[in-house]
């Protein structure tokens, strides 16, 4: 009998944390086992901003697959669909070409896009910060906005460019805008008389920033946003982009040609093709999640509504990295168990907490429902980005990188990639 086939899709956090377990508890000659992604490295994401404002390199948050998993075979490309009744995935690989894989079990860990609405001009002059290419992108336009308002003696392109304007109050905005804001002032340093001119908005349609943080860290992260000179305008949204003009839906008009959308996620589209249930585009999984009705299909992540046993009243796990590394040991201890025959288990899982770096000494931290802030949360956010980079490489270019910035101080130089074009929303890294 031919060995069964594992396939995974995707390679973020739950993807890969599945392959790591399935590589230790699956001997060598037992299965096979395959990896989809486009990328062959693992992004730990929570530190984008961090490489957008250049804190961090970008290879210090690119987790070598290479390196972390011994024994996979990867498939460089990305899953476009599956057909369930020939156990069959359509790929496209990396350079064009298209083809299918076989599997057994199939492990879908796709993770999500950047979730744009329609709105007019968005997607033609919006950046995004969700991949290591948006994160280089926006960090080089950002500082050639400054260098080419410094060159200029037109008030009104001076003050285009130095008006930068994020969406999102989630953590990648308020993160996002924090880290670009000081190392805008670092600009600053260089070119004096833009300092009056550079000022940054953070807007939302929600009537709060950081919900999860809950109402005193909330309104804490507030404070610290607004006394590092960010406005923060809650209770509205974008009606329209151009390439010099940002106009708000409470119609108040801003000259701007940096605007950042960061507000929230959809899930892959891949899973609509499996012709199972869906909750706003997740796929709707049991709590061992196995997807009902699809045999040999497991799903986790950003795009599968896992229920929460923790919680009542039928609610879903958060879309977070915590509880995506976590399901993903879980749902590859399922599929050895169906494997072998065996009862699955279901995932269980208490949130621990949450954490939030405002760049420089700021941050907030709510670990196991302590609120902290300063440098205590600090010291416990750092702590735990570094126990969390699932390489031990990675996590010594991270604190090395730290380490250089608190020392020595950092780098305001671009590395010519400012005539990039803004981000489609379209990448998929994988959860």
């Amino acid at each position: 009998m031919a060995r069964p086939r594992i396939v995974v899709i995707g390679a973020g956090f739950a993807g890969l944390h599945a392959l790591r377990r399935l590589e230790r508890r699956i001997p060598r000659a037992a299965a096979d086992i395959v990896l989809v992604a486009p990328n062959d490295y693992m992004l730990y994401s929570p530190l984008l901003p961090q490489v957008a404002s250049g804190l961090l390199t970008p290879q210090s948050i690119a987790v070598s697959l290479n390196r972390v998993l011994r024994r996979t075979r990867m498939v460089p490309g990305t899953a476009m669909g599956v057909d369930t009744a020939s156990r069959t995935v359509v790929i496209e690989k990396i350079n064009g070409e298209k083809t299918t894989e076989r599997y057994d079990r199939l492990v879908l860990a796709p993770g999500s896009l950047t979730r744009a609405f329609d709105i007019a001009g968005l997607r033609e002059h919006a950046f995004g910060n969700k991949n290591l290419a948006e994160a280089v992108v926006l960090r080089d336009h950002v500082l050639a906005q400054l260098e080419l308002a410094n060159a200029s003696d037109d008030p009104v392109e001076r003050e285009e460019r130095c008006r930068f304007i994020v969406v999102g109050g989630g953590y990648t905005g308020v993160e996002t805008a924090a880290s670009l804001e000081r190392l805008t002032e670092d600009m600053a340093r260089r070119y004096p008389e833009l300092r009056s001119l550079i000022s940054w908005h953070l807007v939302d349609i929600a009537p709060r920033i950081l919900p999860e943080l809950g109402g005193n860290l909330g309104d804490e992260a507030l404070d610290l946003l607004r006394g590092m000179g960010i406005e923060v305008k809650l209770g509205v949204s974008v009606k329209e982009v151009t390439q010099n003009r940002v106009t708000l839906t409470d119609d108040r008009v801003l000259p701007c040609r940096t605007l950042i959308w960061t507000a929230g996620t959809t899930p892959s589209p891949l899973m609509g093709t499996l012709g199972g249930e869906t909750d706003r585009g997740r796929l709707v999984v049991g709590a061992d999640m196995a997807a009902e009705g699809l045999d040999g299909v497991f799903a986790l992540g950003d795009a599968a509504a896992v229920p929460d046993l923790m919680k009542e009243g039928g609610a879903y796990c958060p879309p977070t990295a915590q509880f995506a590394q976590r399901q993903g040991a879980v749902a590859a201890d399922n599929v050895v168990a169906s494997l072998l025959g065996r009862p699955l288990s279901p995932f269980v899982h208490r949130d621990l907490g949450l954490v939030v770096d405002l760049s420089g000494k700021d941050a907030l931290a709510k670990p196991l429902g302590y609120e902290l802030s300063g440098l205590p949360a600090l010291g416990v956010t750092r702590a735990y980005h570094l126990a969390a980079v699932p390489s031990a490489p990675s996590r010594a270019r991270v604190l090395a990188n730290w380490v250089i910035d608190a020392v020595l101080g950092g780098e305001v130089a671009r590395l010519g990639f400012h005539h990039g074009k803004p981000s489609a929303f379209v990448d998929i890294e994988g959860d």
